[in-house]
Protein backbone atom coordinates (compact mmCIF):
# COMPACT_ATOMS: atom_id res chain seq x y z
CA UNK A 1 0.00 0.00 0.00
CA UNK A 2 1.57 3.25 -1.32
CA UNK A 3 1.80 6.06 1.87
CA UNK A 4 1.76 9.21 1.05
CA UNK A 5 4.23 11.65 1.18
CA UNK A 6 4.38 15.45 3.20
CA UNK A 7 2.52 18.36 1.33
CA UNK A 8 1.02 18.10 -1.45
CA UNK A 9 2.36 14.69 -2.27
CA UNK A 10 -0.89 14.19 -5.17
CA UNK A 11 1.56 16.68 -7.07
CA UNK A 12 3.63 14.80 -9.96
CA UNK A 13 7.19 16.10 -8.47
CA UNK A 14 10.61 15.87 -10.40
CA UNK A 15 13.53 15.54 -8.91
CA UNK A 16 16.73 17.45 -9.57
CA UNK A 17 18.67 13.77 -9.75
CA UNK A 18 15.61 12.49 -12.39
CA UNK A 19 16.30 16.40 -14.10
CA UNK A 20 19.67 15.77 -14.99
CA UNK A 21 19.24 12.76 -16.38
CA UNK A 22 15.68 14.10 -18.47
CA UNK A 23 18.54 17.29 -19.64
CA UNK A 24 21.88 16.11 -19.57
CA UNK A 25 23.01 18.83 -22.21
CA UNK A 26 22.91 21.93 -24.01
CA UNK A 27 20.64 19.80 -26.98
CA UNK A 28 18.36 18.21 -24.82
CA UNK A 29 17.58 21.39 -22.91
CA UNK A 30 16.99 23.29 -26.08
CA UNK A 31 14.70 21.29 -27.26
CA UNK A 32 12.76 21.24 -24.26
CA UNK A 33 12.75 25.06 -24.54
CA UNK A 34 11.82 25.02 -28.24
CA UNK A 35 8.69 22.12 -27.47
CA UNK A 36 7.65 24.24 -24.31
CA UNK A 37 7.51 27.15 -26.82
CA UNK A 38 6.59 25.83 -30.20
CA UNK A 39 4.97 22.68 -29.42
CA UNK A 40 6.25 19.39 -30.43
CA UNK A 41 8.21 19.14 -33.65
CA UNK A 42 8.51 23.41 -33.91
CA UNK A 43 5.33 23.25 -35.93
CA UNK A 44 3.62 26.32 -33.97
CA UNK A 45 7.35 27.67 -34.46
CA UNK A 46 6.81 31.48 -35.76
CA UNK A 47 9.32 34.59 -35.61
CA UNK A 48 10.24 36.20 -32.26
CA UNK A 49 10.46 39.19 -34.14
CA UNK A 50 7.64 39.90 -36.26
CA UNK A 51 5.17 36.59 -35.78
CA UNK A 52 5.37 35.29 -39.16
CA UNK A 53 4.83 31.42 -39.17
CA UNK A 54 6.69 31.42 -42.50
CA UNK A 55 10.01 30.23 -40.64
CA UNK A 56 12.85 27.76 -41.71
CA UNK A 57 15.53 26.50 -40.77
CA UNK A 58 19.33 27.38 -41.62
CA UNK A 59 22.42 25.29 -42.47
CA UNK A 60 24.55 26.75 -39.46
CA UNK A 61 22.62 26.90 -36.72
CA UNK A 62 24.39 28.46 -33.76
CA UNK A 63 23.42 31.27 -32.46
CA UNK A 64 20.34 31.46 -34.75
CA UNK A 65 19.21 28.53 -36.08
CA UNK A 66 16.09 30.26 -37.94
CA UNK A 67 15.02 32.74 -40.23
CA UNK A 68 11.66 34.07 -40.86
CA UNK A 69 10.83 34.60 -44.93
CA UNK A 70 8.54 37.75 -43.78
CA UNK A 71 10.86 40.08 -42.19
CA UNK A 72 14.33 38.36 -43.34
CA UNK A 73 15.62 38.25 -39.81
CA UNK A 74 17.61 35.44 -38.25
CA UNK A 75 15.99 34.10 -34.56
CA UNK A 76 16.13 31.47 -31.87
CA UNK A 77 13.69 30.24 -29.40
CA UNK A 78 15.05 32.93 -26.89
CA UNK A 79 14.24 35.94 -28.90
CA UNK A 80 10.91 38.19 -28.20
CA UNK A 81 11.14 36.32 -24.50
CA UNK A 82 12.73 37.29 -21.25
CA UNK A 83 16.08 35.30 -22.26
CA UNK A 84 16.89 37.52 -25.29
CA UNK A 85 20.35 38.40 -25.59
CA UNK A 86 21.09 36.26 -22.80
CA UNK A 87 24.71 34.34 -22.91
CA UNK A 88 23.64 31.58 -20.55
CA UNK A 89 23.72 28.27 -21.74
CA UNK A 90 20.29 26.89 -22.02
CA UNK A 91 20.76 23.87 -19.66
CA UNK A 92 21.52 26.77 -16.89
CA UNK A 93 18.31 28.39 -17.46
CA UNK A 94 16.02 25.49 -17.39
CA UNK A 95 17.76 24.22 -14.24
CA UNK A 96 17.36 27.83 -12.91
CA UNK A 97 13.83 27.59 -13.86
CA UNK A 98 13.52 24.41 -11.75
CA UNK A 99 15.16 25.70 -8.76
CA UNK A 100 12.97 28.58 -9.17
CA UNK A 101 9.78 27.16 -9.19
CA UNK A 102 10.48 24.18 -6.52
CA UNK A 103 11.78 26.81 -4.08
CA UNK A 104 8.44 27.52 -1.85
CA UNK A 105 9.97 30.34 -0.51
CA UNK A 106 11.84 31.66 -3.32
CA UNK A 107 15.65 31.42 -4.41
CA UNK A 108 18.23 33.48 -3.13
CA UNK A 109 20.51 35.45 -5.79
CA UNK A 110 23.88 33.77 -4.04
CA UNK A 111 22.04 30.02 -3.75
CA UNK A 112 21.73 30.46 -7.80
CA UNK A 113 25.37 31.44 -8.25
CA UNK A 114 26.85 28.60 -6.17
CA UNK A 115 24.26 26.06 -7.91
CA UNK A 116 24.94 27.04 -11.54
CA UNK A 117 28.04 28.37 -11.05
CA UNK A 118 27.63 32.04 -12.82
CA UNK A 119 28.31 35.24 -10.80
CA UNK A 120 26.42 36.63 -8.31
CA UNK A 121 25.33 39.66 -10.17
CA UNK A 122 24.20 37.42 -13.23
CA UNK A 123 22.11 34.70 -10.82
CA UNK A 124 20.74 38.08 -9.62
CA UNK A 125 19.55 39.22 -12.76
CA UNK A 126 17.83 35.77 -13.76
CA UNK A 127 15.96 35.77 -10.73
CA UNK A 128 14.46 39.13 -11.71
CA UNK A 129 14.06 37.93 -15.08
CA UNK A 130 12.19 34.72 -14.18
CA UNK A 131 10.00 37.02 -11.58
CA UNK A 132 9.17 39.51 -15.25
CA UNK A 133 7.61 36.17 -16.33
CA UNK A 134 4.82 36.32 -13.63
CA UNK A 135 3.99 40.08 -14.30
CA UNK A 136 0.02 39.93 -13.48
CA UNK A 137 -0.59 42.05 -16.44
CA UNK A 138 -2.11 38.63 -18.26
CA UNK A 139 -4.51 37.39 -15.63
CA UNK A 140 -8.05 37.49 -15.77
CA UNK A 141 -10.48 39.14 -13.27
CA UNK A 142 -10.96 37.21 -10.05
CA UNK A 143 -14.63 35.94 -10.22
CA UNK A 144 -15.28 35.79 -6.61
CA UNK A 145 -16.08 35.60 -3.83
CA UNK A 146 -12.55 37.42 -2.84
CA UNK A 147 -10.54 38.62 0.41
CA UNK A 148 -8.70 41.05 0.16
CA UNK A 149 -6.41 42.83 2.54
CA UNK A 150 -3.17 45.16 2.71
CA UNK A 151 0.36 44.57 4.21
CA UNK A 152 3.16 46.68 5.26
CA UNK A 153 6.93 44.93 3.90
CA UNK A 154 10.24 46.93 5.18
CA UNK A 155 12.90 46.16 7.76
CA UNK A 156 11.93 47.04 11.44
CA UNK A 157 13.08 50.27 13.40
CA UNK A 158 14.60 48.46 16.16
CA UNK A 159 17.74 47.66 13.32
CA UNK A 160 17.72 51.24 12.42
CA UNK A 161 20.40 53.75 13.61
CA UNK A 162 18.55 56.12 16.36
CA UNK A 163 18.11 59.22 14.27
CA UNK A 164 16.63 57.46 11.33
CA UNK A 165 14.06 55.96 14.33
CA UNK A 166 13.35 59.49 14.96
CA UNK A 167 12.66 60.94 11.57
CA UNK A 168 10.04 57.76 10.87
CA UNK A 169 6.61 58.18 11.74
CA UNK A 170 4.52 55.16 11.62
CA UNK A 171 4.27 52.62 9.19
CA UNK A 172 6.14 55.18 6.43
CA UNK A 173 9.45 53.21 6.05
CA UNK A 174 7.89 50.23 4.90
CA UNK A 175 5.98 49.51 1.41
CA UNK A 176 2.17 48.81 1.51
CA UNK A 177 1.38 45.85 -0.45
CA UNK A 178 -2.41 45.37 -1.73
CA UNK A 179 -3.98 42.04 -2.13
CA UNK A 180 -7.22 40.07 -3.29
CA UNK A 181 -7.30 35.96 -3.27
CA UNK A 182 -10.29 34.53 -4.83
CA UNK A 183 -11.63 31.54 -3.11
CA UNK A 184 -12.84 28.97 -5.51
CA UNK A 185 -9.99 29.06 -7.89
CA UNK A 186 -7.15 30.24 -5.32
CA UNK A 187 -5.57 32.81 -7.38
CA UNK A 188 -4.07 35.72 -5.90
CA UNK A 189 -3.52 39.41 -7.39
CA UNK A 190 -1.20 41.98 -5.51
CA UNK A 191 0.40 45.78 -5.92
CA UNK A 192 3.28 47.25 -4.66
CA UNK A 193 1.29 50.78 -3.70
CA UNK A 194 3.92 52.35 -2.06
CA UNK A 195 1.89 54.53 0.15
CA UNK A 196 -1.63 53.03 0.74
CA UNK A 197 -4.72 55.15 0.17
CA UNK A 198 -8.35 54.41 -0.51
CA UNK A 199 -8.30 55.93 -4.23
CA UNK A 200 -5.36 53.34 -4.84
CA UNK A 201 -7.27 50.21 -2.97
CA UNK A 202 -10.60 51.17 -5.58
CA UNK A 203 -8.34 50.76 -8.90
CA UNK A 204 -6.55 47.95 -7.77
CA UNK A 205 -9.57 46.00 -6.64
CA UNK A 206 -11.49 47.92 -9.63
CA UNK A 207 -8.72 46.16 -12.13
CA UNK A 208 -8.42 42.85 -10.42
CA UNK A 209 -12.08 41.59 -9.07
CA UNK A 210 -14.93 40.85 -11.46
CA UNK A 211 -17.67 43.56 -10.82
CA UNK A 212 -20.14 41.22 -9.80
CA UNK A 213 -17.51 39.21 -6.96
CA UNK A 214 -18.26 39.56 -3.28
CA UNK A 215 -15.65 40.84 -1.33
CA UNK A 216 -14.52 40.05 2.22
CA UNK A 217 -12.10 42.13 4.44
CA UNK A 218 -11.40 43.82 7.94
CA UNK A 219 -12.51 46.68 8.98
CA UNK A 220 -10.33 48.61 7.79
CA UNK A 221 -11.83 52.64 6.43
CA UNK A 222 -10.23 52.12 3.11
CA UNK A 223 -12.30 49.62 2.10
CA UNK A 224 -15.73 51.16 3.11
CA UNK A 225 -16.29 52.93 -0.09
CA UNK A 226 -15.74 49.77 -2.60
CA UNK A 227 -17.87 49.02 -5.25
CA UNK A 228 -18.78 45.58 -4.01
CA UNK A 229 -20.54 43.68 -2.05
CA UNK A 230 -18.82 43.10 0.96
CA UNK A 231 -18.63 41.88 4.43
CA UNK A 232 -16.34 42.62 7.04
CA UNK A 233 -14.77 41.22 10.52
CA UNK A 234 -13.42 43.06 12.92
CA UNK A 235 -9.79 42.30 14.03
CA UNK A 236 -9.87 45.47 16.60
CA UNK A 237 -12.61 43.90 18.59
CA UNK A 238 -11.37 39.98 18.42
CA UNK A 239 -13.45 38.88 15.49
CA UNK A 240 -11.35 36.55 12.77
CA UNK A 241 -14.51 34.42 11.89
CA UNK A 242 -18.12 35.15 10.74
CA UNK A 243 -19.59 32.29 9.24
CA UNK A 244 -17.88 32.45 5.96
CA UNK A 245 -16.53 36.34 6.67
CA UNK A 246 -12.62 36.33 6.92
CA UNK A 247 -9.76 36.99 5.83
CA UNK A 248 -7.39 33.66 6.63
CA UNK A 249 -6.77 32.86 2.91
CA UNK A 250 -5.34 36.64 1.80
CA UNK A 251 -3.29 36.55 5.35
CA UNK A 252 -1.91 33.41 5.13
CA UNK A 253 -0.36 34.13 1.54
CA UNK A 254 0.98 37.38 3.24
CA UNK A 255 2.13 35.09 5.94
CA UNK A 256 4.33 33.05 3.01
CA UNK A 257 5.59 36.16 1.41
CA UNK A 258 7.05 37.54 4.40
CA UNK A 259 8.51 34.50 5.69
CA UNK A 260 10.01 34.86 1.92
CA UNK A 261 11.29 38.37 2.98
CA UNK A 262 12.83 37.07 6.53
CA UNK A 263 14.16 33.46 5.86
CA UNK A 264 15.38 33.99 1.60
CA UNK A 265 15.58 37.64 0.57
CA UNK A 266 16.56 39.25 3.95
CA UNK A 267 15.59 42.63 2.23
CA UNK A 268 13.10 43.75 -0.35
CA UNK A 269 13.57 47.36 -2.11
CA UNK A 270 10.91 49.60 -2.67
CA UNK A 271 12.24 49.98 -6.54
CA UNK A 272 11.80 46.38 -7.11
CA UNK A 273 9.04 45.02 -4.61
CA UNK A 274 6.63 44.66 -7.44
CA UNK A 275 8.35 41.67 -9.19
CA UNK A 276 8.68 40.20 -6.08
CA UNK A 277 5.20 40.71 -5.43
CA UNK A 278 4.67 39.03 -8.56
CA UNK A 279 6.87 36.46 -8.04
CA UNK A 280 4.81 35.40 -4.68
CA UNK A 281 0.95 35.63 -6.69
CA UNK A 282 2.43 33.62 -9.26
CA UNK A 283 3.17 30.95 -7.06
CA UNK A 284 -0.10 31.15 -5.26
CA UNK A 285 -1.78 30.86 -8.65
CA UNK A 286 0.26 27.54 -10.01
CA UNK A 287 1.03 25.90 -7.09
CA UNK A 288 -1.32 23.06 -7.16
CA UNK A 289 0.26 21.74 -10.62
CA UNK A 290 3.07 19.13 -11.18
CA UNK A 291 6.49 20.46 -11.04
CA UNK A 292 6.84 20.81 -15.12
CA UNK A 293 3.30 21.79 -15.18
CA UNK A 294 4.39 25.03 -13.47
CA UNK A 295 7.67 25.04 -15.36
CA UNK A 296 6.15 25.39 -18.61
CA UNK A 297 3.82 27.80 -17.79
CA UNK A 298 6.74 29.67 -16.22
CA UNK A 299 8.58 29.54 -19.65
CA UNK A 300 5.26 29.82 -21.66
CA UNK A 301 4.67 33.68 -19.92
CA UNK A 302 8.24 34.46 -20.57
CA UNK A 303 7.56 34.83 -24.18
CA UNK A 304 6.73 38.53 -25.66
CA UNK A 305 8.59 40.56 -22.45
CA UNK A 306 11.99 42.25 -22.03
CA UNK A 307 13.63 43.39 -18.87
CA UNK A 308 17.18 44.63 -19.58
CA UNK A 309 19.56 44.91 -17.04
CA UNK A 310 19.53 49.25 -17.62
CA UNK A 311 16.55 49.05 -17.17
CA UNK A 312 16.34 46.77 -14.27
CA UNK A 313 19.37 48.85 -12.28
CA UNK A 314 18.27 52.61 -13.22
CA UNK A 315 14.29 52.18 -14.13
CA UNK A 316 13.33 49.67 -11.80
Amino acid sequence: MAVSGPGKSYRNAVSIFELTTMYPDEASAERWFEETRWGSNNHKRHCGHCGSTGTYETPKRKPMPYRCRTCQTYFSVRTGTILQDSRLPLRKWLFAVYLYVTSLKGVSSLKLHRDLHVTQKTAWYMLHRLRKAWDQGMFDQLPGPVEADETYVGGKKISMHARRRKQIRGLDHKTAVIGAKDRPTKQVRAKAIGKVNALKVREFLGASIDPNASIYTDEANLYRTMPFPRESVNHSDGEYVRGDVHTNGIEGFWSMFKRAYVGTYHSMSEKHMQRYVDEFAGRQTFREQDTQAIMTGLVARMVGKRLTYLDLVEGG
